[in-house]
């Protein structure tokens, strides 16, 4: 018997994992039929899988938080028992704002504390109060886009305009002027670079490495009313994600995305997210980040509790919900690795031991217990230093400038 799933997704690089789970037969081979479900904006997603349009999504892990917490509209109790890639983002801006940074681009991706410091620069010689489009106010990448200005003396709330905009109006906006900038997944921000409009600012991956960015969340009811279906589907995903993190792959998975009912975007502009080549100016050859994104190794899948407690401590930070801890139960449950072990137990699948870790502590990889099979973890580091124990987070709530 096969069982059909609706999953609602974004036309970004980072679906990649589902589309293989569909595509290269995974998801069959377990059983399964995906009817993935195109959509415009990250609001319209959420509301498909809180009023139970579709049974799982292609997620911000934010705004998992946030639905879960009660943040945004339609409130309703998320799980998240796998990740399906982290980093993936890039923060481009106008190429007249850029002139003001430092010219060397190879340096400015690579030192995003001097980057920020030298974008804090920038914004007194701007026409105007900069404005950068996010995709959603909960999203990976606005809070490290907060986080990263911060560190330069910058309010986001203050010496900028944070709007939000869908990824896919992110290149007619800046091409109107009406943002000067924005922080998106892939392809967006390729895509603004090779049209010669804007210049890559800062990555992700080097404002925290391997920080967590899309994640497959079902409603909690749902989920655990469906066990056999969830681990299948798990099952599948996890071997997808092993296909799509394969070099040898990336061609092919390139060609599978660049149709218009996926991304719609070429697949050499797509490939080159995939590989870690990263072309910051139009014209320029590509500089190598090879973490640029990243879908199953070194225990990417794994929805580490820490990493959903990090999150809440970002909007404990901007003022968008009170710390108690209720809510920092509530947000940390959010990420269910008691699922992803069920579903994955047996399988070749590295399982950490741990639901928690230091995040930030790693500057190397390093070879940690596991459950199954071998597992070391790549290094995680904040740009900033900043190590978050989650044991430990009052203090760490206390250290945060605003």
């Amino acid at each position: 018997m096969t069982t059909t799933l609706r999953i609602a997704f974004l036309q970004l690089t980072d679906a990649a994992v589902l589309v293989a789970a569909q595509e290269r037969g995974f998801a069959e081979a377990e059983g399964i039929t995906l009817d993935l479900v195109r959509t415009t904006n990250w609001a319209t997603l959420r509301d498909q899988l809180v009023y139970g349009q579709v049974q799982a999504a292609h997620m911000l892990a934010p705004l998992a938080v946030a639905v879960t917490l009660g943040l945004n509209q339609g409130q309703a109790n998320l799980a998240t028992p796998y990740k399906l890639s982290v980093n993936g983002n890039m923060l481009v801006m106008a190429s007249a704002f850029a002139e003001a940074m430092d010219p060397d681009v190879t340096r400015r991706l690579a030192d995003p504390l001097g980057a920020a410091h030298d974008f804090a620069g920038a914004i007194g010689l701007w026409r105007r109060k900069p404005v950068i489009g996010i995709v959603h106010r909960f999203s990976s990448h606005a809070l490290m886009l907060r986080y990263w200005l911060a560190s330069a003396g910058v309010d986001p709330d203050r010496d900028v305009d944070l709007r939000v905009l869908p990824p896919s109006l992110t290149l007619e906006k800046l091409r109107a002027g009406e943002v000067d900038g924005f922080i998106a997944g892939e392809p967006w921000g390729s895509a603004a670079v090779d049209a010669g409009l804007a210049e890559a600012v800062a990555v992700g991956e080097r404002i925290w490495q391997r920080g967590v960015e899309k994640v497959l969340t079902f409603r909690e009811d749902w989920m655990d009313a469906h066990p056999d279906i969830v681990d299948a589907f798990l099952r599948a995903t996890a071997r997808a994600a092993a296909w799509c993190d394969d070099p040898a792959n990336h061609e092919e998975l390139a060609r599978l995305l660049s149709v218009q009912q996926y991304v719609g975007h070429p697949p050499e502009r797509i490939r080159r997210a995939l590989s870690g080549q990263i072309i910051a100016r139009a014209g320029l050859a590509p500089i190598d980040n090879p973490d640029f994104m990243l879908f199953a190794r070194e225990a990417t899948a794994f929805p580490w509790r820490s990493q959903a407690l990090w999150i809440y401590t970002q909007l404990v930070r901007w003022g968008m919900i009170t710390h108690t801890p209720d809510n920092a139960a509530r947000a940390g449950g959010v990420f269910r690795p008691d699922v992803f072990r069920r579903a994955l137990q047996g399988s070749d699948v590295p399982m950490p031991g741990a639901s928690m870790k230091l995040e930030g502590a790693l500057a190397a990889p390093l070879p940690v217990g596991s459950r199954q099979g071998g597992l070391t973890l790549g290094p995680d580091r904040f740009f900033d230093g900043q190590v978050f124990d989650p044991d430990r987070m009052e203090e760490f709530l206390a250290g945060l400038r605003r």
